[in-house]
């Protein structure tokens, strides 16, 4: 831990305190006083019960110290077992970030303030940004330590259940119903799930993979992570030390399998969810699942957690002429490996990570590929570039505290960081660029500047971290073709507009999957998903839509996203659940 910087210390310290006093009620610390004109509250739970974001300091003297009336926050000081207050630059601009932890009639929470001088009194300080959030509800703390189990009845009742006789009763569901039904056995189902596990919440997992981690495990051959593992953990065990950086995808998946046996999670696999109704009287669903052998059962969860991915349903362009094509079409979800194809012929269909991916891996095999892009899309050298937003997992926090302070940061200065980021990671690779600008490859950088990451959360793609791709089609080794100038799609392949013909065996279309939203009216009907509306993106509230919080519809949640999204909002989730639970919600 870095030394205590006492002066930031100091001003932090008298700032919580001021607060403190502000929120006491008439008679307190006028909030004018505390925070900047152009200042932003984020609550996660503490509060509001809810994921907000609160923009400016009119809105914030209102909102704040309602909140505060009800459920009565005290105790703010900073938590001297986390990083303590020290200067930082942030989304730019320099200030003082301080971790500090709280109290509420309902939890306990813990928080992040950004203090920056005041324009006309700079040895004032007030807050830029402040984020409250949940940690734990009060008699409902998760159990560790000796609030465990200690297997005493497992190892010397030698006439009772030992613990393998526990664990296949508890995963049979054989007497009882789960209070929580999580679609999905990947990053996010098992965060999900052990989450709720922690919190005494009977939780089942189902997933259509014969194993878990087989959402992994059966992806194309050479697939590794793109962002470093020190980012990825899940929940509670990170991975031993020595794992390579870029974790391949077996490897990845065994985690999964092995961290849902260690986490006592109850999995069914080889299970089909084949969507249900909700009763809103008694407050349950009635669900049906498909399980190995083709019989279904249906359970009554209080609550569903889709956790499928940001999307689920995979898209399929209109194309008719790509049915004059004699060859084989494949869905970038249904390409395995490359080595089918050595020799032959193949056009992929998609600029963004799949399609690079699947072109190089063909390429590799010893394919003739070439590209077809459809719209500009975002290239981002994988190392130093595509690593710049995960500085702050480098810069010696614990992991714990990274995740809480990257919670703190409102849309607003996210947006800047990515600008800020996107602009750097344009200069380191500018020579790349340049090079695939002059072979015709048509580049982007998001909207406003805002780079790969705000594409990630508005639309789940539209760019590639290259390994190596990129440097293909610059070299010309993968041909590039604009989809705008091809013609029609023949037995044999595509004629282009100028008549040249593009001769293929194989077709693969890296064209992504439908939103979340598509899925609910699969699953669940048009009337809910109408009800329930947009998923992912954001919209006026400045959070994403319908995810990791309650929805329109009851006992319906969605979590999706990045290693880190999954671990970072898992435990918000888990709390919500928990809170409906025992009636505090």
């Amino acid at each position: 831990m870095p030394p205590v910087d006492s002066t930031a210390d100091e001003i932090v310290k008298q700032w919580l305190a001021r607060l403190e006093q502000a929120l006491i009620g008439p008679g307190g610390v006028s909030l004018d006083r505390l925070f900047h004109a152009d200042s932003h509250w984020r609550d996660v739970l503490a509060l509001t019960w809810d994921i907000r974001t609160v923009d400016g300091l009119d809105a914030i003297e209102t909102e704040l110290p309602a909140h505060a009336h009800r459920t009565k926050p005290i105790g703010f000081r900073i938590d001297p077992d986390r990083t303590q207050p020290r200067h930082v630059t942030r989304a730019g601009a320099k200030a003082i970030e301080a971790i500090f932890t709280f109290e509420t009639t309902q939890g306990r929470g813990n928080g992040v303030v950004r203090l920056t001088p005041d324009a006309k009194d700079g040895t004032t300080f007030k807050a830029w940004t402040l984020l409250t959030a949940l940690d734990e509800i009060k008699g409902h703390e998760e159990k560790t330590g000796k609030s465990l189990a200690q297997g005493k009845s497992f190892s010397r009742d030698f006439r009772g259940p030992n613990w393998l006789d526990l664990r296949r009763a508890a995963v049979a569901y054989a007497d009882r119903e789960p209070a929580v039904l999580v679609v999905g056995a990947g990053q996010a189902g098992l965060s999900i799930a052990a989450r709720l596990t922690q919190l005494q919440i009977d939780t089942l997992v189902v997933d259509r993979g014969q194993r878990v981690g087989d959402n992994w495990r059966n992806r194309y051959h050479a697939l590794t992570l793109h962002n470093q593992a020190h980012v990825n953990h899940l929940p509670y065990i990170p991975y031993p030390p020595g794992w390579p950086t870029y974790i391949p995808k077996d490897k990845l998946a065994n985690w999964f399998e092995a961290y849902a046996e260690s986490m006592e999670l109850n999995v069914w696999t080889g299970t089909d969810f084949e969507g249900g109704t909700y009763d809103e009287t008694a407050q349950r669903w009635s669900v049906v699942v498909r399980r190995p052998d083709g019989t279904k059962r249906t359970l009554h969860p209080r609550h569903v957690v889709m956790a499928t991915g940001a999307s689920g349903i995979p898209n399929l362009p209109d194309i008719p002429e790509l049915r004059n094509f004699a060859g084989t079409v494949l869905h970038s979800g249904e390409y395995k490996v490359g080595e089918t194809w050595s020799g032959k012929r193949a056009l992929v269909i998609g600029t963004g990570t799949s399609g690079h991916d699947i072109a190089q891996d063909l390429y590799s095999a010893g394919a003739e590929v070439s590209i077809v892009q459809r719209n500009s899309s975002m290239i981002v050298n994988i190392e130093p570039s595509a690593q710049l937003p995960y500085t702050l997992y480098e810069e010696g926090p614990p992991l714990a505290d990274c995740d809480l302070i990257t919670t703190s940061v409102p849309l607003t200065l996210l947006k800047k960081s990515y600008q800020l980021v996107t602009e750097q990671g344009r200069k380191l690779d500018q020579a790349l660029l340049e090079r695939l600008e002059q072979r015709g490859f048509k580049l982007d950088f998001g909207e406003g500047g805002t780079g790969w990451q705000y594409k990630y959360l508005t639309r789940g793609g539209g760019y590639y971290f290259n390994v190596g791709c990129s440097d293909l089609i610059a070299d010309g080794e993968i041909g590039l073709v604009q989809y705008a100038d091809i013609a029609t799609f023949t037995a044999d392949g595509a004629r282009m507009k100028d008549g040249k013909p593009i001769a293929a065996d194989l077709v693969v279309l890296a064209t992504g999957y439908k939103g979340q939203e598509h899925l609910v009216r699969h699953l669940f009907g048009d009337d809910m998903a109408q009800r329930v509306g947009p998923i992912w993106g954001f919209g006026e509230e400045q959070e994403l839509r319908n995810m990791f919080k309650r929805t329109p519809q009851p006992g319906l949640w969605f979590i999706a996203g990045s290693f880190a999204q999954c671990r970072i909002y898992s435990k918000y989730l888990a709390l919500q659940i928990k809170g409906r639970e025992i009636g505090v919600v």
